[in-house]
């Protein structure tokens, strides 16, 4: 069966169907959205009496802080019990597993809110965990001057963000546009100021407002190297990862020259990549010598090599550059990518892990040092997929998996599952990398109340990106259909 058919018998969901992004994502969801909503959940752990012993709380369990403090909402569509907010509509739509950061000091969180064509700007009380948002355009930068934002060129449908490693700005791209917006930050407030004339804004096309980017078509997700130098973004509907020199002072980015510039399927201007159809996750080793990135047409995640001096990219083509769960010349095989999307790596840089919507799965590799190659354990250890194992560890809930975070600390690894509408809790090995969901209820967190889930307040239908703080010690996860954000505390 192709990857763009539903299965025979199978009515894609409507909700999904309806979805504004083309192509694959939106195909796969409806058939994959349909036959596992049908399907009954499995893998439920038998209850523990607490006759037996005291209550405790285990590590890297989530516990939603009370009241108004632990859902926070768009005010055009209230949730008793949560905090209205501006500039809220679509956080983190279909292409958009990146669509939340916290500042590396802590004291601010950014949303892409796709319906909005805004970024939401929250303070962020770092000993509680607690989210505010103040009036005016310190709250929110915006494609208009709507619910008293401030104005930003080129943020139309915003679906990934980030934060430089310094904190001085945050990069935002937008899918509808095709466009990565530049802003410079406030380390005091956190409000942010787009870059004056074109150094704020890059397109696939030069404007007055914005200067051109080769392959900046349908950009999905954006990241800052560790080091502070480079910005990559992966382009959906290019099929390209584009690469960018920082400038350390002011944060405006120029593409690298020539083909070292990005790296693509097919595109002229750019370096020849094998099984680089539609990215849609990418993630930096800590180390930095090391970008991989999960796309979804190749079913595949890519290996790419980083020149730290000058940020360029290159792909082996002996079979390490790539692994790809549908065979390929010059790449790798792997299991439980079909649908790759949103990629994480360990805080420790030993373990890769990728999420697989037409998979309903996790995949986790071990991660070389030096060479960055990665090799997928044998068995059950290398992957956790929904329902149906097939090879791999049970999973529960993970209905076209998109985003996922790894604890900093290494023990946990947290999932959002866009079409159920889950935010799933792993338990991770640190020696090996491999991953046990939390049993019962322990194990994830959805809208409506599940005997294997813990209900969540305030909705996380479409739940499709999460962050933990830096200090590990709190987790925020978005819901493109509830306009939410959800605030979790972290138990160690």
């Amino acid at each position: 069966m192709s990857k763009h058919e539903s299965p025979p018998g199978v009515t894609p969901a409507p909700s999904v169907c309806r979805s504004r992004v083309p192509g694959l994502k939106a195909a796969a969801a409806c058939a994959v959205g349909a036959m596992a909503l049908a399907l009954p959940a499995s893998g439920l752990s038998a209850p523990v009496s607490q006759r037996s012993r005291p209550p405790m709380t285990p590590p890297g369990m989530l516990t939603q802080l009370p009241g108004s403090s632990g859902c926070l909402v768009d005010r055009a569509t209230p949730r008793r019990g949560c905090e209205p907010v501006r500039a809220l509509r679509g956080p983190g739509p279909l292409l958009g597993s990146n669509a939340v950061a916290v500042s590396p000091d802590g004291n601010n969180l950014y949303v892409a809110s796709a319906r909005s064509d805004a970024l939401a700007v929250f303070r962020r009380n770092r000993a509680t965990g607690q989210l505010t948002q103040v009036a005016g355009p310190a709250g929110c930068v915006a494609a208009s001057r709507a619910a008293g934002c401030g104005l930003a060129v080129g943020l139309v449908g915003p679906n990934s963000v980030a934060v430089s490693p310094d904190g001085n700005n945050v990069y935002a791209t937008s899918v509808n546009s095709s466009a990565v917006t530049i802003f410079q930050r406030n380390q005091t407030t956190g409000a942010l100021t787009q870059l004056p004339g074109p150094a704020g804004c890059l397109a696939t096309t030069a404007t007055p407002d914005c200067a051109s980017a080769t392959a900046l078509n349908g950009p999905d997700v954006v990241a800052v190297s560790p080091d502070g130098k480079n910005v990559y973004v992966g382009a959906f509907f290019g099929s390209a990862v584009l690469a960018f020199a920082r400038d350390g002072s002011t944060g405006a980015l120029t593409q690298l020259p020539g083909t070292s510039g990005c790296i693509a399927a097919s595109n002229a201007g750019c370096a020849r990549g094998l099984a680089l159809n539609q990215p849609e996750g990418l993630a930096i080793s800590g180390d930095g010598t090391n970008v991989y990135v999960a796309a979804a047409l190749s079913a595949a995640v890519d290996v790419l090599a980083r020149t730290p001096a000058t940020g360029a990219l290159t792909q082996a083509s002996d079979g390490t550059g790539c692994l790809t769960s549908t065979p390929l010349n010059g790449c790798g095989t792997a299991r439980a990518l079909r649908g790759a999307d949103a990629v994480a790596v360990s805080a420790d840089d030993r373990n890769l892990y990728v999420t697989a919507g037409l998979s309903q799965s996790i995949a986790m590799f071990n991660r070389a040092s030096g060479s960055g190659r990665l090799t997928q354990p044998v068995g059950a250890s290398g992957c956790v997929m929904n329902l149906v194992a097939r090879g791999c560890g049970p999973g529960r809930r993970l209905i076209d998996p998109e985003g996922l975070v790894v604890s900093p600390d290494g023990a946990n690894l947290y999932a959002t599952a866009f079409l159920s509408g889950a935010l799933d809790v792993f338990d991770r090995q640190p020696s090996t990398g491999a991953l046990m969901q939390k049993p019962g209820r322990l194990g994830c967190f959805v809208t409506m109340a599940k005997r294997d889930c813990t209900p969540g307040r305030g909705g996380l239908h479409g739940t499709s990106s999460a962050v933990i703080s830096p200090d590990g010690k709190y987790l925020y996860a978005v819901a493109n259909a509830s306009n939410s954000v959800t605030v979790f505390r972290i138990a160690r």
